[in-house]
């Protein structure tokens, strides 16, 4: 479930889809990206390779998991920003965050992130922990206690499905690996994990309190939001 929901690797569909299911997917979701962690930095290190452009190479890097993940992180970003920007009642926003269309406010933000992120990108490393800083938040938005915004779809099957115990675990296992990723000084891995954390954090408490939980969309945004913030503190 993990590989087939986050990476476009052909996979047997799971027999059964159930809570446990669900919440082991989500816990498991770092090392489901670790082909797209692999071919960022590979991209960016190729790009250095032939003298591309900093900025070029860091875009290919962003349009590789981009593809990889089928966008379907960046389209839960912008369905994100179209509903909280569209209205404050939140039958409405969920609305418009169900819509297949972007709207302006998700299209600027949608913008945005992504040039934070190429921009913020200077070296494989940096572009294979960022990824993986970015899908590790999703076991803390699926953790114990967070609600569904809606009784189906993709939220609904993952919210509230991982232990805190097991979400707080994967936050400090990461934080704890990156402090021993090579050419990075100790502490900048930690960084990077801990400001991942604080940026989808902040996004998920906006999204429970006015959309009443978290929705497929939320998470992606979540990771979107998380991957900028982590290559900020590695830049």
């Amino acid at each position: 479930m993990a590989v087939g929901t986050l990476t476009t690797i052909p996979v047997p569909a799971p027999r059964v889809i159930d809570r446990r299911v669900a919440g082991g997917a989500m816990l498991l979701a770092p090392l489901a990206a670790l082909p797209l962690a692999a071919a960022a930095g590979a991209i960016v290190a190729a790009g250095h390779a032939l003298h591309l452009p900093t900025l070029a190479a860091a875009a290919l890097a962003v349009g590789a998991v981009a593809l990889g993940s089928r966008g379907l992180h960046l389209d839960g970003l912008a369905d994100t920003a179209d509903g909280l920007g569209a209205s404050y009642d939140r039958a409405k926003a969920l609305d418009v965050m169900r819509r297949g269309d972007s709207g302006p406010t998700g299209v600027a933000t949608l913008v945005l992130v992504l040039l934070v992120q190429v921009g913020a990108i200077r070296d494989p490393v940096a572009a294979g922990v960022a990824v993986l800083a970015g899908r590790c938040t999703l076991s803390m938005a699926c953790a114990r206690g967070v609600p569904s915004a809606r009784p189906d779809g993709l939220g609904a099957t993952v919210a509230g499905s991982v232990p805190r115990a097991a979400a707080l675990a994967v936050g400090v296992g990461a934080a704890a690996l990156a402090a021993l990723v090579p050419d990075l000084p100790w502490w900048r891995g930690p960084l990077a994990v801990a400001l991942a954390y604080a940026a989808a954090g902040v996004l998920l408490r906006r999204c429970t309190k006015r959309l009443g939980g978290v929705t497929g969309d939320v998470l992606g945004a979540g990771v979107e939001v998380g991957v900028a913030a982590a290559l900020l503190a590695l830049v």
